[in-house]
Formats: C-alpha cells, structure tokens, sequence
C-alpha cells in the first residue's frame, strides 16, 4: 500500500515541484494551501507523515502542529525559509520531527531522505508496539523493561528477574503457572534456585505494585500449584 505525504504550503510552485517528485517515488499525496484547510483535510484523512511551511496566511505551521499534536503523533517535516535558531528550537518543543531549510537552495532529493528516515522510524515504532503487553490496568513493555499500572509506572521499577515474571503470568491471564515454570523463565540455566525464591519475587512484586494500588491483588495465588494472573 502507498504511504500518504501531505504538503501545507502557500507557495503553489513549489507544491507542484514536490508532489511530482514524490509521486515519482511512488507516494500518494495531500495539497492545502493553508494552515486551517490544512487542519480539517488532516484530522479528517490523516496521512503517514506531513511536510509542513512555517510562514503561511489564515494559521502558520507553528500553530497548525500545536493543534495536530492534541489529536496525533504523525511525523511532521517543518519547510522553514528562516534561518534563527530559535525558530527550530521553538518547533522541535511543539513537536516536530525535522527541519528541511527552504534558503540557500532547496533540494527535493534531501526532503526525499528526510521523509524516508522519519517513516522508518515510524515503522519501527509501530513494529516495537506490537510487543506491548496490555490487560487490564497492566501495560508492560519488552523492548524498555517498563511496567505500567492504570496508566502509572511502578515508583520501584521492577528488576529484570520480577519483570519477566510478570510477563510471564500476565501474557496469558488464568492459567496457573507453576513455581517451577516461573523459575524456568526467570533464571533460564541456573537450576541451584529455590522454590521458594519465586515466592519471594512475587512478595516484592505485590509490594511495588500496591504502592499506586493498595488494593492490587491481580497476581493471585494458588496454594500447591503456583501464581496466575487473575483475569478478573
């Protein structure tokens, strides 16, 4: 399928100039002329990435970002004719992604490079999501070790050993997982650890959890068997 570009800019030449060359690179693409339509004809069909000019009549770049930020995270290319810093300052901190100066000789050829780096970002950001453990209250990310509790972080983040633990019961909520299993997960080859180890673990786990939550009690256990994560 074909990524989509929207181009926002005043300057009708250099829309055309952009869109041919793009196209070109097999890309779909957006026109506005302004900020405002810009805005509507965004947020109604959102595109993979916006290549956006600061300087334009009815609402600059500046605050067409500001707005598009409250309704989505799309990488957005600013084209600036200035050259002061503090104006790429101030559009990194609204939330632009990159800068592609307009003076000095603008190249489509590098606009190209910019848009593709930033749509591979968003590719590979898509890709780590995909890993993302959600149920419930409980978020948890692989790829960063991150816990989430009712859209909180743990203040006492969990160790690697206490993550993968919880990974391990969450990622398949109501089936009992033995002592055993969970030592198998949580120290792989090391085989001098205790049953009782894993008991102490989950101890802690509750603890780091009920200090958002006082009455966290999704890690439940059953007596003889082991630990699983209720689903209730």
């Amino acid at each position: 399928m074909k990524q989509t570009i929207a181009l926002v800019d005043d300057d009708r030449n250099i829309l055309t100039t952009l869109s041919i060359a793009l196209e070109k690179e097999g890309f779909q693409i957006q026109t506005y002329l302004d900020g405002e339509s810009a805005l509507i004809g965004l947020s109604r069909t959102p595109p993979d990435l916006a290549v956006i000019d600061i300087k334009m009549p009815r609402m600059d770049g500046e605050e067409l970002l500001k707005k598009l930020r409250k309704k989505t995270s799309m990488p957005v290319i600013f084209l600036t004719s200035k050259d002061e810093e503090v104006d790429e300052l101030l559009g990194l901190k609204l939330g632009a992604d990159d800068f592609v100066k307009k003076s000095g000789g603008f190249s489509t050829k590098i606009l190209i490079e910019r848009i593709r780096v930033q749509l591979r970002k968003k590719d590979n950001k898509i890709e780590e999501n995909k890993n993302i453990i959600s149920h419930g209250k409980l978020k948890l990310d692989p790829s960063q070790l991150e816990c989430e509790w009712d859209g909180k972080e743990l203040p006492d983040k969990l160790t690697t050993t206490e993550f993968l633990i919880v990974k391990e019961l969450s990622k398949r909520p109501g089936i009992i997982k033995e002592r055993s299993q969970l030592m198998d997960v949580a120290y792989r080859e090391d085989t001098d650890i205790e049953d009782r180890t894993i008991d102490s673990h989950v101890k802690r786990i509750r603890k780091k959890f009920k200090r958002i939550d006082p009455d966290f009690s999704a890690i439940e256990t059953r007596y003889g068997s082991g630990y699983r994560w209720n689903v209730k």
